[in-house]
């Protein structure tokens, strides 16, 4: 059962990397990702059905949620309509979009090849899982901390920062924050291409909630895992994605009927945007006991 949670956790990261990095660098709440993470998805495994190599399936799933994340930074950026409502409006669009991939509400896989077909058959199906997501974790974080210390990554982080300061300095904020909505997007897509292989099926209503999970994900990553570094800051977030779905997975041991998984989100969500304020609001507390106690002891020696 542990095994299992870490593996979907780890096929989930790129969902938490995706809102990371809109979310925290950018400081955009982008909601295209209730409609790219389908849209991964629905691409794969059309794509599989139909015969494709697992892989192409796969980078084409991601592509398209790059292409997705491109047509909200426009909307954002280029027609001025506020990121919230350009990520709903993207949103809404992918629902029939994805409709028209699949060609129905949902689409199973049979026997088609998917990701850890390419391990040896005689090893558990959850270590596989496992194995694949770790692989295909390391290779985002280490391209996205190669590409944060680019000078376009640096220029994303400096339009994230400071907008103003960063066109006065000759970047193109419409430029980089559209980039940004784009390589968000794309990992959010290939997530939904990676849960959608381990699941064997693809479902039009599948994205809904994602970013509350994704959200859930990078709050709880940033608890267990704090640090200004970027390769940490990413790793952080697949920490927060595994374990989000452990928490997940434990509750379901307990007796938790599975329809009230979304619930146990909004409340997992809930306690970890509060438990930073109490932490903080506690250490505020004991320094400020400490100071006067510091003042009372100078007073007793006087």
């Amino acid at each position: 059962m542990i095994i299992a949670g870490i593996g979907q956790g780890l096929l989930w990261a790129g969902l938490a990397i995706g809102v990371f990095l809109t979310y925290r660098i950018l400081d955009i709440p982008d909601l295209t990702a209730e409609g790219s993470f389908p849209l991964g998805a629905a691409i794969t495994i059309s794509m599989l059905t139909q015969g494709h190599n697992v892989i192409a399936a796969t980078m084409a799933g991601f592509l398209a949620g790059c292409l997705a994340g491109v047509v909200t930074g426009i909307l954002d950026t280029i027609f001025h309509i506020p990121s919230l409502l350009a990520g709903i409006l993207t949103m809404t669009g992918l629902y029939s979009v994805n409709i028209h991939i699949m060609g129905r509400a949902n689409i199973a896989l049979t026997t088609e090849k998917v990701l850890t077909n390419y391990l040896p058959a005689n090893w558990d199906l959850n270590w596989q899982t496992v194995i694949i997501g770790v692989l295909i974790d390391v290779v985002i974080v280490a391209v996205l901390w190669w590409y944060f210390q680019t000078n376009n990554g640096l220029s994303l982080t400096t339009v994230g920062n400071n907008p103003i300061m960063s066109a006065a300095n000759g970047i193109s904020v419409n430029a980089m924050t559209i980039i940004g909505y784009a390589i968000s997007n794309g990992l959010i897509a290939l997530s939904g291409s990676l849960v959608a292989q381990s699941n064997g099926f693809a479902d039009i209503g599948m994205g809904v909630g994602t970013i509350v999970i994704g959200l859930a994900s990078v709050l709880a990553g940033e608890i267990f895992l704090r640090s200004r570094k970027m390769w940490l800051r990413l790793s952080a977030m697949v920490v927060g994605a595994v374990v989000y779905r452990l928490l997940l997975t434990i509750a379901m041991s307990w007796g938790i009927n599975p329809n009230d998984l979304k619930i146990m989100s909004a409340f997992i969500l809930v306690v970890v945007i509060v438990l930073p304020l109490w932490q903080a609001k506690l250490s505020h507390r004991r320094q400020l006991q400490k100071y006067f106690h510091q003042l009372e002891e100078g007073n007793t020696h006087e």
